[in-house]
Formats: C-alpha cells, structure tokens, sequence
C-alpha cells in the first residue's frame, strides 16, 4: 500500500460505537413488553381519573383527591396536571424503579453484559448511554401521561381558556405549553431515581432486587418526607420537590421551589452516577 493511499483513508469514526449502542439501548428499552406494559398502564391512569369524574354525581370538593382534582369538570386540561399528580408518588416511581434497576443487573443475570462490554467502548460510556437511556424513558413516560390527559380531558370535558392557580387566564395553546413544562419538570425528578436505579444496579446480578431497592428507596424518602419531626432532612431527599410543578401553573412562576428541586436531582445524578461509575468501570464481570 502507498503513502498516497494511506494519506487519503477517510478518518475512523470514534463516536459510532456510543450512537449504536444507544439506539440499542433505546430499542432494548422500549421493546420490552415488560416496560411496554408498564406506560399502557401509566397511560390508563388519567383515563380512570376523567371517566371517574365523568361519570360521578357530585363535583369534588378542593383539597379532595390528586391536586387539581376539583378543577377537572371545570376544563377538562387540567386533568393533564391531575395525572400527573396522580402517577407521580408511586405509579412513575415503580417504572422507573423496575426499568432503572433492571439497566445493568438484568443483563449480567442474562449473561449479555459480558458481550456488550467487548465492543469497543469505555466502560464509562456504556454507563452513559444507558443513563441516557433510563432518562428518555422517563420524559416518555411523563410525556404520555399528559399527553392522554389533555387527550381524555378535551373529550370528556369541556376546555377553554384556563385560569391558572394564581387566577389569571391563559389560552389553551399557553395551557398546552404550561402542560409541556410541567412534564419535563416531572421527568428531571424522576433523573435522580432514575441514577439511584442505575448504580444500585452494578451492585448485583439478581435485577429483581435492584428493582425493589430503588423503588423501596423512592417510598422511603417521601415517607420521611412527611413526617415533621424531620423537616431539616426534608431539603436533602430527592423526593422532596417533586410536586414544585404546581409553580408552573401560576403567573407569575415562582421559580424559587423549581429551581431548587433541579439543583436537588443535579446533586443526586452526580452521586449516584459517581457510585455506578466506580463500581461498573472496576467490576470483575463473570457471567
């Protein structure tokens, strides 16, 4: 072969591997029928909730039920925030939980991992890949329920121009655009979760108790939540902003509660992903 040909071979393409792999990944993640199962039923919640009402004889009273509940029959957009609200303390949890702590045990339990770690890929960005994996999971999933909120609501209820919490109206298309807001804020909580999940689950090869730590843990942290006696715990469990979205839905948005919640999760990521990272680059896998 001449200098001239080795001049002009085109460049190897370094990032290829990673883009395979999270398509992979994703594939992987959305294929399952386990997950699969898991955002239908995500998706059945507002449906539950707006048939409820729908067919019920009274209206709720404030303070019954999921926030937002009493304002549903008003203006069926609401039940986007009213399911939100709803899957947010256990049901979005659980998926992330089961989805999260299944990344890395599941595959060492199958035998795969040992596979994929010989493509030539640092360890550290397999790691990477899934987590961005588990957090396009979680915007999906927060996404689709309010996507079948907004959906089941203008069919069952009548819509309109929204009055927000703080009492000004906003039109549908700014209510729809608040709705967005709302759901990404809901799917950046759930990105700690989602990094607990992960580094739980370079600990073992048995993914179903990976699954039941990380979605232990999210339980766990809201009950201590809830108790007063530990109010000056409350400020650091990642579970303790996540209803902050209410802010979204008053004109003015007090940023202060938000902005607090993203920079709780930010800490939690870096932790979490410290922990897997460590423990994934040096783990010694066998099967």
């Amino acid at each position: 072969m001449s200098s001239a040909d080795t001049l002009v071979r085109p460049p190897v393409t370094r990032r290829a591997p990673s883009t395979r792999l999270l398509r992979s990944e994703l594939r992987l993640l959305f294929g399952r029928r386990r997950n699969q199962i898991l955002l239908v039923v995500l998706a059945l919640v507002p449906v539950l909730v707006g048939v409820a009402i729908r067919v019920s004889t009274g209206d709720a009273e404030p303070g019954e039920g999921p926030p937002f509940l009493d304002r549903v029959s008003g203006n069926g957009l609401f039940l986007a925030f009213t399911g939100l609200a709803t899957v947010l303390p256990f049901f979005l949890p659980l998926t992330v939980g089961v989805v999260s702590g299944d990344a890395v045990a599941g595959e060492a339990q199958a035998g795969t991992l040992r596979y994929l770690l010989t493509v030539p890929v640092a360890r550290a960005r397999v790691l990477a890949v899934k987590y961005g994996a588990l957090v396009a999971f979680a915007l999906a999933a927060s996404f689709l329920v309010a996507a079948v909120g907004l959906v089941v609501g203008w069919a069952l209820f009548p819509t309109g121009d929204v009055t927000l919490l703080s009492g000004t109206t906003v039109s549908p298309g700014a209510a729809v655009w608040r709705t967005a807001l709302v759901a990404l804020y809901v799917a950046a909580s759930l990105a700690g979760l989602a990094a607990l999940g992960l580094a739980v689950s370079t600990f073992t090869e048995v993914p179903v108790g990976a699954m039941a730590t990380t979605v232990v843990l999210a339980i766990t942290s809201q009950i201590l939540d809830a108790i007063p006696q530990l109010s000056w715990l409350h400020p650091w469990l990642f579970t303790h902003q996540w209803l902050a979205f209410a802010d979204l839905l008053r004109d003015p948005v007090p940023t202060g509660a938000i902005v607090d919640g993203l920079v709780l999760q930010a800490g939690w990521i870096a932790v979490a992903l410290a922990i897997a990272w460590s423990r994934f680059t040096t783990r010694d896998i066998t099967s």
